[in-house]
């Protein structure tokens, strides 16, 4: 992957040097499992010395909470951009839906990393990635609320509904890959329009 790439996974890492090692790290914990990784791996892949991921990360661990925190901070910018891109629950629960599915296809070596080795970060690390998880939850609980006191969806339960609903898109990351016959747009379509029949909307009640 070239350096422009990282830089647009990674803008607000600096130097170039982490950024390189993120990625390293990235594709050693998706090919090997974040415990059955080393830090040699680690350096090796970044094409650099074992003793370089210390200049940049204390530990494999920090290394793992960087990717973490910023794979959710960007699935909660994501979110919250498309909750407020809307008029209608409806139409805000689609676009969540759309862009959250698309977003864990395209990226899915990432998504399947910050996803899957939550269980790795320590108590203190795993602490911060939790609060942005809840904070990702309550926007779309908080819209399935308004979309049941709008009568557009009929659920019981909306913390319940806003976790199966964000559980669609998690789940892309641990099937997509590059040979995927659908690309994430259009994964992301249909995705959305699958999350507003399970919520008991009429999809083709949106404006779009």
């Amino acid at each position: 992957m070239t350096m422009s790439l990282t830089a647009d996974l990674w803008p607000d890492v600096q130097p170039d040097a982490a950024r390189r090692l993120m990625l390293a790290g990235v594709e050693s914990f998706a090919q090997r499992g974040y415990h059955a990784t080393t830090t040699r791996d680690i350096a090796t892949n970044a094409g650099m010395s074992p003793a370089a991921l210390y200049v940049h990360f204390p530990s494999k661990a920090a290394l793992l909470f960087a990717i973490s925190r910023s794979g959710h901070e960007q699935a909660l910018e994501l979110v919250k951009t498309a909750a407020e891109s809307a008029d209608t629950p409806v139409d805000s629960m689609r676009e969540i839906v759309e862009r959250f599915v698309a977003w864990h296809a395209r990226r899915h070596t990432i998504a399947r990393v910050v996803q899957y080795e939550l269980g790795a970060l320590p108590e203190k690390e795993y602490r911060v990635v939790a609060e942005l998880r809840r904070d990702i939850e309550r926007i779309v609980h908080d819209l399935v609320i308004e979309g049941v006191e709008a009568g557009d969806f009929t659920v019981s339960d909306p913390m319940t509904a806003a976790r199966a609903v964000l559980s669609l898109g998690v789940d892309v990351a641990r099937w997509y890959t590059d040979r995927s016959r659908k690309s994430p747009t259009t994964l992301g379509r249909e995705y959305g329009e699958l999350a507003l029949r399970m919520l008991g909307a009429d999809p083709t009640r949106s404006s779009n």
